[in-house]
């Protein structure tokens, strides 16, 4: 039977409070003290701050993602999810994780047990898994890609494809011109089934795109747009009519353009932007991404940098809108390459071929943890990142409701006593409550002191107006 994606379930992504008297769940009275409280604090806001670096009203935002290893691929046997998985999800579900992903994993990009790029590796066990995240009213994505696409695969066609393939680990990706009449034929019909097939709820598309204005045309290449270094046309109209599909079955769309990239397009084809793979500086990539288009979900490449605890990646995040995504499912052991017949690059020629090996020797001496969780894991893992996602997540979760307008990088207002000390970052978030971020992003201690009396949101206290930031530290504070 012919699976259909569900709908969005709207009030599980955190809409507003208030939203719920216009279903008849609040009474009049109700929904007007919320939407009166909620008015009053933006009318102090608008009042307090004069200059900000951006000003974004919250909508439909789903900030908290986990990518989830389904198992090994390339593998000796099939993943299959069961009870173990369960337990997962039950943790993830109920600490608020409200989007599972799944990356190229879930698929048989390799052609090893009859399957394809665009179907399940395991479709039984797929089915089951997505059961299993709808059931706890989470959503779930898959890993397609728009450009990357195995040049031994058979169906492959050497006319769809520029140049500057891909050669890692085990694959050898020709990068797919989003300009190639005969690649969207291919392509879009599969994106249409894994949508109406598979019971997912929309799509991670790894782009695999180097701009055309700079790269040897396909020969199958039809130039219809402009292709410059501030506009990609003919990625953006390839994207579009994805998105389109995609928003008529009320899902979700996630792009990764490479590194702290995005694409250079000028409609909304996307709502999210993942963002970090091969970052090793988090203050650089934090610079890279802040003026990004929302919603950004930070990754920050840990299997390349050094963090000097976990909160790090919350202060280079929470301020600009943006939530980390957590790594999680089952441990990542880095069997996949070390899998027989499978060829190679080797590792002095190739690092993920070394990170994942490396991955896969930890294991074997250490079958009980630290575990790596993911391509952009530190080897070995690291023990306390879930439990900081999930402390977070609470504080982050009554900050970004529907309805609610962010302030970022405060830089001329009233809330301050004196001028910020160097290094520190504000930004305000404002609904019910006024919420105030305080990031200090030196490598000294500093003190804020506001106008007016802030509670702090993790430690909870008598509100004071004196707040103390250790280096490199991040507070948050509520009205």
């Amino acid at each position: 039977m012919r699976t259909v994606m569900r709908r969005r379930e709207f009030l599980h992504t955190g809409a507003l409070s208030l939203m719920t008297g216009f279903c008849g769940r609040a009474s009049a009275a109700d929904t007007a003290a919320l939407e009166r409280r909620r008015l009053e604090t933006l009318a102090e806001a608008n009042r307090s701050i004069r200059n900000c670096f951006r000003r974004h009203l919250i909508t439909s935002y789903l900030p908290f993602h986990a990518m989830y290893n389904l198992g090994e691929y390339p593998c000796r046997k099939p993943w299959d999810p069961g009870a173990w998985d369960e337990q997962q999800l039950d943790e993830l579900s109920a600490s608020g994780v409200q989007l599972i992903q799944v990356h190229e994993e879930w698929n048989d990009a390799q052609r090893l047990f009859g399957g394809d790029k665009f179907s399940p590796l395991n479709r039984r066990g797929f089915t089951r898994f997505v059961n299993m995240v709808h059931a706890r009213r989470m959503k779930l994505i898959v890993y397609v890609s728009t450009g990357y696409f195995e040049r031994n695969d058979p169906d492959f066609r050497p006319e769809w494809a520029r140049g500057n393939d891909l050669v890692e680990l085990w694959y050898h990706y020709a990068r797919c011109s989003p300009a190639s009449p005969g690649w969207r034929a291919y392509l879009l019909p599969r994106i249409r089934r894994i949508l109406d097939e598979f019971g997912v709820d929309g799509l991670y598309n790894d782009l695999g795109y180097l701009p055309l204005y700079r790269t040897k045309p396909a020969s199958d290449d039809v130039p219809a747009f402009e292709e410059s270094a501030s506009y990609d046309g003919a990625l953006e109209d390839l994207l579009g009519l994805i998105y389109a599909e995609v928003k008529r079955r009320g899902g979700i769309v996630k792009v990764h353009r490479g590194g702290a990239s995005q694409p250079n397009v000028r409609s909304r084809v996307y709502d999210y932007l993942w963002v970090g793979e091969g970052a090793n500086n988090a203050d650089v990539a934090r610079e890279a991404v802040r003026g990004h288009t929302p919603y950004v979900v930070p990754c920050l490449d840990m299997s390349r940098a050094h963090i000097e605890s976990e909160d790090e990646l919350y202060l280079h995040a929470i301020p600009y809108m943006q939530f980390p995504i957590l790594l999680a499912g089952r441990p990542f052991t880095g069997e996949r390459a070390a899998i027989p017949g499978i060829q190679y690059k080797a590792e002095e020629k190739d690092f993920w071929t070394r990170h994942a090996r490396a991955i896969w020797r930890h294991y074997q001496a250490n079958p009980r943890g630290p575990y790596s969780y993911g391509w952009w894991d530190s080897c070995p893992g690291r023990p306390k990142a879930r439990a900081t996602y999930f402390k977070w997540l609470k504080v982050y979760r009554p900050m970004v409701v529907e309805g609610t307008w962010a302030y970022l990088e405060v830089r001329d207002s009233d809330l301050f006593a004196n001028a910020l000390p160097g290094g520190v970052v504000a930004s305000v978030f404002a609904n019910s409550k006024m919420y105030l971020v305080l990031a200090n992003y030196s490598h000294s201690g500093a003190v804020v002191t506001t106008r007016n009396p802030f509670r702090d949101s993790i430690a909870g206290g008598t509100p004071a107006a004196s707040w103390t930031l250790p280096a490199r530290s991040l507070r948050i504070l509520e009205s």
